[in-house]
């Protein structure tokens, strides 16, 4: 058995670490040998750590307990989990993860007493990488690259960086379309990323209108985006722009473009260009939008609206 403590911002490295775990279980039992749980209350919790497997071999466990952090267990409880954690069965294995909210600076308390107890086991913290740290963000997307087969010119991991930005989520789904987009070559140009990649450049042009309630002139905006992008894809990656350009519009009298930069994610360079494009743009219209795009994101995951592209658009325009 092996515990395991995932924590920090980037929730798509924390997905990676636990799909490699998963690999290791009968594909054949997954529904049996593999169960997540949510902030359980302190009864399940034991209950989930004296959990034994089946007869399918190894079991894993995924616990979410950001929730954990802020209430307090007691002496008896920590001891309790502790030693649960030491009797549980050698083919389980479970890993606690404490997902942080992304760009908002958050840290976990380590002075809980929760926090040390977990700390004893196999704990690695998952940062954003940010966008100034280019050579680290150029070593994650070569990495992934390789896993799928393809290579980059030195310019098309710059590109990459500038228009993506440091999402690795979205860095991902946009290395898949690049990999179709370039076969039968296996390496990726500069020239690929700007075709290809829905950018930020894009969506000012979009929004650029929108802002300045040039309603026909964004539709046809909007409607361009649609033709190589699905509605989901646009709204996703503008929701996480314009969570950027809020933090923007509020913190650019106080703070200094490099700050911007550690606060958004965005390449300093960028920051720059957003803060000149956005000097026009109110705030309050900012979070008017943010809020309606939020809303149209829920209606269209549970399953409340079935047309998402009109969905999305009467978010844009209401």
């Amino acid at each position: 058995m092996a515990v395991y403590f995932f924590y920090g911002e980037e929730d798509y490295n924390i997905e990676q670490e636990i799909l490699k775990l998963k690999k290791g279980l009968d594909k054949n039992f997954l529904e049996m040998s593999f169960k997540t749980f949510d902030n359980p209350k302190f009864p399940d919790l034991i209950s989930i750590l004296r959990t034994q497997p089946m007869m399918f071999g190894k079991m894993l466990i995924v616990i979410n307990c950001m929730d954990y952090f802020s209430k307090t267990f007691d002496d008896k409880e920590i001891k309790q989990i502790e030693q649960a954690l030491e009797d549980n069965n050698e083919n389980s294995d479970i890993v606690f993860v404490a997902q942080l909210p992304r760009g908002e600076g958050k840290k976990l308390d380590s002075r809980k007493k929760f926090f040390k107890l977990l700390s004893k086991q196999n704990v690695r913290e998952f940062p954003v990488i940010p966008s100034y740290k280019t050579a680290e963000l150029e070593s994650w997307i070569i990495k992934a690259g390789k896993s799928k087969g393809i290579k980059f010119e030195k310019d098309a991991l710059t590109s990459i960086i500038v228009q993506i930005g440091n999402n690795l989520r979205q860095i991902d789904k946009e290395l898949d379309k690049l990999k179709l987009f370039a076969y039968p070559s296996d390496t990726i140009t500069s020239l690929m990323v700007k075709e290809v990649c829905i950018s930020n450049e894009d969506l000012f042009a979009f929004s650029d209108f929108l802002m300045e309630n040039k309603l026909d002139t964004a539709v046809l905006e909007y409607r361009k985006l649609l033709e190589t992008k699905y509605p989901l894809e646009i709204l996703s990656t503008l929701q996480t722009m314009i969570r950027r350009w809020i933090i923007l519009k509020a913190k650019a009298r106080t703070s200094t473009t490099i700050e911007l930069s550690r606060l958004t994610g965005m390449h300093e360079y960028v920051v720059k260009l957003n803060l000149q494009k956005l000097k026009n743009t109110n705030l309050k219209d900012l979070v008017k939008l943010k809020e309606n795009l939020t809303e149209a994101e829920y209606r269209i995951k549970s399953g409340l609206s079935s047309d998402v592209e009109k969905e999305v658009e009467n978010a844009l325009f209401r």
